[in-house]
């Protein structure tokens, strides 16, 4: 049986990297997922079947943070001890904040129905591209050990994140959804 101490990245045996795999992470979450699920310890004493809960329980939250690219971001950040709950204004930088600050005006001011469409899809594109952009970066400032850059770019993904979930609703808003 897997181990609980292992970090998320080893008890899937893949590298500590931002880029992942994510159909052979499914692959072998799925093969895990066999392995460890309760069901396999229906007939196992007491002490086997809470460990295959425990563990199930840390395998499905691996996966989960593995799975997606801002908790993965996090969580390689938490293995190089720092803290991601903790932003500094000075982190952040001038540039990031008024860009936000124009964004989110910018999507206050538009209609309230189906007429804004086009530009909400517009702007979901254009702060998608803007993701991406800081995803690579903070692949790339990993991998050189430029541990500040990262987490720079890990606060600027956090904003344009929550920036693109505002967008989505509000398209489903004004699709009636």
């Amino acid at each position: 049986m897997q181990q609980i101490n292992k970090n998320f990245f080893q008890l899937f045996g893949i590298a500590e990297i931002f880029e992942v795999d994510q159909e052979s992470l499914a692959e072998k979450y799925r093969g895990l997922q066999v392995e460890v699920h309760p069901d396999q310890f229906a007939n196992a004493p007491e002490s086997e079947k809470l460990r295959a809960v425990q563990l199930s329980s840390y395998l499905n939250e691996a996966y989960g943070t593995l799975k997606a690219p801002l908790k993965r971001a996090a969580y390689l950040l938490s293995l190089h001890d720092l803290n991601v709950e903790q932003v500094d204004q000075a982190e952040l930088g001038m540039e990031l904040l008024v860009e936000q600050i124009q964004l989110r005006e910018f999507l206050e001011e538009l209609p309230e129905d189906e007429s804004a469409l086009a530009e909400l899809e517009s702007l979901k594109s254009e702060v998608f591209r803007k993701l991406e952009q800081r995803q690579q970066s903070f692949s790339s400032n990993l991998e050189i050990s430029d541990l500040i850059a990262a987490k720079k770019n890990f606060n600027e993904m956090q904003f344009l994140s929550k920036l693109l979930k505002e967008i989505e609703s509000g398209e489903e808003k004004r699709m009636g959804y």
